[in-house]
C-alpha cells in the first residue's frame, strides 16, 4: 500500500527558500484577484516582501548562521540544498528585487500596472531557484519551464504593441523547439545510465567509463542534446538568434530581469548536469570531461560573434542583447574548465561570481534605459544618451560604472568576475579561450566606452526621469558594482566553500 511521506521524510526545510517563494507565488495570485487595478502597487509590495523573506533565508543558509532541515537533500534527493544552491537563491533573489524596483513606475507610466506582472515573475524566480537546486533531470525539465512560460509571457506584456508580441512569440516558439532538444537529451541520458538522480548518474559513469561500453554513445549524444537546450536559454552561439529581438521588443523592465535571471537558470542547470552529473566522462583514459572541448569552442564563438555584431548597432537594447550573449560566452569559459576535475570547484566558484557582477551590472544598465526611455518604448537609440552628463550627471556616472564593469575595467565588478573565469581556464590548460576572451574584453571597449564618450562629450538634450524606485535600483546597482570591484574577497568568500562533487 502507498504511504503519503510525512514532511520529514521529504525534508521539505532544508529546500525552504524556494517552498516559501513558489507558495507565496500562489498565494499572491489569488490575492491580486480582490486588488484594484488603481492599487496593484499592493501586489508589488507583497511581491518584494515575498522575496527579501526567501533572501534573508538563502542568506542565513549560505553563511552557515541557520541550518534548514536535516541533511543537504530533500524530497528523496531531487532537491539538493548546498552551498552551490544558497549562492544561486541569493544571485537571481537580489536580481528579482532590482527587477520589482525596475518596473514598480515603468508599469504605470506606459500603462501596463497589472498585477500579473508580479507573480509571473515570482514564479520565474522560484523556476530558476529549483534548476539551481536539480538533484534529478526530472527536476531540471520542470523548473526549466517554470522558468520559461512565464517570461514568455512577460515578454508580450506590452500587447497590444505588434513588436512585443512579436517578440514572445518568436521566443515562445523557439523555446519550444530548445526545450524539446532538452528533454531528448536528457531522456538519452536516462537511457544511457538506467538513472534520472544526478548522483546516481555519477556513479554509473565510473563504471560505463571502465567497461568502454556503448552506451558511451548515448551518453555523449545526451550531454551534447543538453548542451543545446540549455545553451538556448543562457543565448549562446549558434542558439542566440531569438536575443536581440526579443530584447528590442519586450518591455524593458522584462529585458533587466531576464537578461540576469534567465543566465542564472541555464548555468546553474548546466552544472548541475555536467559538472556534478557527468565530471568522470572521459573518452580515451582522457584528463578532462568528454563534453569540455564541445565548450569552449561554444564559448570562443560566443564572445567572437557577440562582440563583433555589438559594434555595428545604433540601439542601446539590441547593443545590450549582443553583449548579453557576449557575456554568456565569458560565462561558458568557466563551464568549459570545470570539466577538468582538479578544476573544477575553481571554475565553478568562478561562474557563481561572474553571475552575481553581472547581476548588478546588467540590471544597472537596463535601468537606465528605463530612465531615458520615452511611454511609447521609443528613445533607446544611441543618440539618447548624447549629453546625459550635462542634465543627469548621477545618472551618466551610474552608467559609466555599468559600461567600465562590462568592458572588465580594474575596480569594478565585471573586472573581478573577468579575473576569477580567466584564471580557472588557465589553471585547466584552456589558454587559447582564455586569450580570445581577453582580446575580445578588448574589443568591447569600443562600443561601452563610446556610450561613456557620448554622455560627456557630446552635445544633446540627455533626457531622463528617474522616479524614486528606479532611483533605488540604478543606486543600488552602482553601488554593488563598485563595492565588489574594491573589495572582491566579499564575491570569493561566499563562494570559496562551494563544491559540485557528490561526496566531496
Amino acid at each position: 500500500m502507498f504511504q503519503v511521506p510525512s514532511l520529514s521524510d521529504l525534508n521539505v526545510a532544508a529546500a525552504l527558500p524556494a517552498v516559501v517563494l513558489a507558495l507565496g507565488a500562489c498565494v499572491f495570485l489569488v490575492v491580486d484577484l480582490f486588488v484594484p487595478r488603481e492599487r496593484k502597487h499592493i501586489t508589488a509590495w507583497l511581491t518584494a516582501g515575498g522575496l527579501s523573506v526567501s533572501l534573508v533565508l538563502a542568506l542565513l543558509s549560505l553563511t552557515d548562521v541557520v541550518t534548514f532541515g536535516d541533511g543537504e537533500e530533500a524530497f528523496f534527493g531531487m532537491y539538493i540544498a548546498d552551498q552551490f544552491t544558497d549562492m544561486v537563491n541569493v544571485i537571481v533573489l537580489v536580481t528579482s528585487l532590482l527587477g520589482v524596483m525596475v518596473a514598480y513606475n515603468y508599469l504605470d507610466r506606459t500603462n501596463m500596472q497589472r498585477g500579473e506582472y508580479y507573480y509571473l515573475l515570482l514564479f520565474t524566480t522560484a523556476g530558476v531557484m529549483f534548476m539551481g537546486a536539480a538533484g534529478d533531470l526530472v527536476v531540471v525539465f520542470v523548473a526549466l519551464e517554470l522558468l520559461s512560460i512565464p517570461l514568455y509571457i512577460l515578454t508580450g506584456f506590452r500587447r497590444p504593441q505588434e513588436q512585443s508580441e512579436e517578440s514572445a512569440m518568436k521566443y515562445f516558439l523557439l523555446g519550444a523547439f530548445s526545450s524539446a532538444f532538452l528533454v531528448y537529451g536528457l531522456a538519452l541520458v536516462y537511457g544511457a545510465t538506467g538513472t534520472s538522480n544526478l548522483r546516481e548518474i555519477w556513479q554509473a559513469v565510473d563504471s560505463m567509463v571502465a567497461g568502454d561500453t556503448s552506451a558511451q554513445f548515448l551518453l555523449l549524444t545526451g550531454a551534447g542534446l543538453s548542451l543545446v537546450g540549455l545553451g538556448f536559454k543562457v543565448a549562446a552561439v549558434p542558439f542566440h538568434m531569438w536575443t536581440p529581438d526579443v530584447y528590442q521588443g519586450a518591455p524593458t523592465s522584462v529585458v533587466a530581469y531576464m537578461s540576469v535571471a534567465a543566465k542564472v537558470g541555464g548555468f546553474a542547470a548546466l552544472l548541475r548536469v555536467l559538472v556534478a552529473g557527468m565530471p568522470n566522462f572521459m573518452l580515451d583514459n582522457g584528463t578532462s570531461a568528454a563534453w569540455m572541448d564541445v565548450t569552449w569552442l561554444l564559448a570562443a564563438a560566443t564572445m567572437i560573434v557577440g562582440n563583433f555584431i555589438a559594434i555595428v548597432q545604433s540601439d542601446l537594447k539590441r547593443l545590450l542583447a549582443y553583449s548579453s550573449i557576449a557575456h554568456a560566452g565569458y560565462i561558458l569559459i568557466g563551464v568549459a574548465a570545470a570539466g577538468v576535475p582538479r578544476v573544477a570547484d575553481e571554475a565553478t566558484q568562478a561562474v557563481l561570481i561572474y553571475l552575481m557582477a553581472y547581476a548588478f551590472t546588467n540590471v544597472g544598465a537596463f535601468s537606465v534605459i528605463i530612465a531615458v526611455e520615452r511611454d511609447d518604448a521609443s528613445n533607446t537609440g544611441l543618440s539618447s544618451m548624447r549629453g546625459l552628463a550635462r542634465t543627469q550627471p548621477l545618472l551618466a556616472a551610474a552608467m559609466a560604472v555599468f559600461m567600465l564593469s562590462l568592458t572588465g575595467i580594474p575596480l569594478t565588478a565585471g573586472f573581478v568576475g573577468k579575473w576569477f573565469v580567466f584564471k580557472a581556464a588557465i589553471a585547466a590548460d584552456l589558454i587559447p579561450v582564455a586569450v580570445i576572451g581577453v582580446l575580445t574584453s578588448v574589443l568591447s571597449a569600443y562600443y561601452y566606452l563610446r556610450i561613456v564618450w557620448m554622455m560627456y562629450f557630446e552635445d544633446g538634450d540627455g533626457e531622463a526621469a528617474t522616479p524614486r524606485p528606479l532611483a533605488w535600483a540604478i543606486g543600488i546597482s552602482a553601488i554593488g558594482t563598485l563595492v565588489f570591484g574594491f573589495l572582491p574577497y566579499l564575491l570569493s568568500d561566499m563562494a570559496r566553500e562551494i563544491t559540485l562533487a557528490f561526496g566531496g
